[in-house]
């Protein structure tokens, strides 16, 4: 977007080059980086931002995600060039609490329009069935702990995702008045999308044979509360938590008990502990994707493909007819 850029403050370049621990570049729709077009730029904080940010903008917009495609969004670390980016960017999107990183580079920035999904939804805790905590530690005893206990993976319920998608198109309206209509009549499109997606969640997943399914880590905690069903995750809310005995022993009851055919795993970490619960308790295993990545082994080239076959996962796995 045409706007008179300033030059980046020296506390800026020292925070960039203090939090500059990776060697990540970032990915973008477009080959320039943001702050360099004549668009209004946007950097978002990783793919269920960025697709929002692309859905609404259309035209308007080139569109820089931090997070690159194939890439475990929870853990990310900034380079020294993508905070550069952030600060020379027009708005930054992302979702707080889920990147400690992102939260605290766009904090620090001067990114005149800053836009937190995490404000545009109502955000709830989301322990499972037995009572486990949403924080937990890692293999290697780090301890990860969500924003305020919450739950992040609000893009995984269609109704949700629409509320944050009708409060990014209200902020690119007022950050970029002379494209506003565009972005109100995306935003209306985008949200009429997501109401069908819902329509068929809400049809596909009647007269199912069981509520609960077993996944590798609690990111669909939305979505089981919006269709009634009962997710058991293995890990917690960060997918690189380890399991204990007891709880794999746990889960093997539950799926005895609840009818359970299959145990969903994603395509973004390692399958192994899914597998292995799998064939422990004489399971299947199937693909239950969160969406927090497009890669070319993804059942889909944008959500809402992923999400229609994660729709059709589900549906076999519940006994859905």
């Amino acid at each position: 977007m045409n706007v008179r850029r300033l030059p980046l403050p020296t506390a800026v370049v020292a925070a960039a080059a203090a939090l500059g621990l990776g060697a990540l570049s970032a990915c973008s729709s477009g080959g320039a980086a943001a702050g360099s077009t004549d668009k209004f730029d946007v950097v978002a904080s990783f793919y269920p931002m960025a697709f929002l940010a692309e859905q609404i903008g259309g035209a308007h917009v080139h569109v820089t995600s931090l997070t690159q495609p194939g890439q475990e969004p929870h853990d990310l670390e900034l380079s020294t060039q993508q905070i550069v980016q952030l600060q020379e960017a027009d708005a930054a999107l992302h979702l707080k609490g889920l990147q400690p990183a992102v939260d605290e580079a766009i904090a620090q920035s001067e990114v005149g329009t800053k836009i937190d999904a995490a404000t545009l939804t109502s955000l709830e805790d989301h322990e499972d069935e037995h009572g486990h905590e949403d924080g937990h530690e890692d293999e290697h005893g780090h301890e990860h702990e969500h924003e305020g206990g919450k739950d992040p993976h609000v893009w995984l319920d269609p109704v949700k995702y629409a509320e944050v998608a009708e409060g990014v198109g209200k902020a690119f309206e007022k950050a970029d008045p002379d494209h506003a209509a565009d972005y109100r009549k995306n935003t209306e499109a985008l949200v009429g999308k997501l109401n069908d997606l819902d329509a068929a969640f809400e049809t596909g997943l009647k007269n199912r044979k069981t509520d609960v399914f077993i996944t590798t880590h609690a990111a669909f905690g939305y979505l089981a509360e919006r269709y009634g069903l009962i997710e058991e995750a293995i890990s917690g809310l960060s997918p690189e938590s380890e399991p204990s005995g007891a709880r794999v022993k746990e889960l093997t009851r539950t799926a005895e008990a609840d009818g359970v055919t299959t145990v969903f795993y994603e395509t973004l970490v390692s399958d192994r502990t899914a597998k292995t619960l799998a064939d422990d308790a004489g399971l299947k295993t199937d693909v239950l994707d969160p969406i927090e990545g497009i890669t070319d082994g993804s059942r889909g080239d944008d959500y809402f493909q992923v999400m229609e076959s994660n729709l059709e996962s589900l549906q076999t796995a519940l006994g859905a007819k």
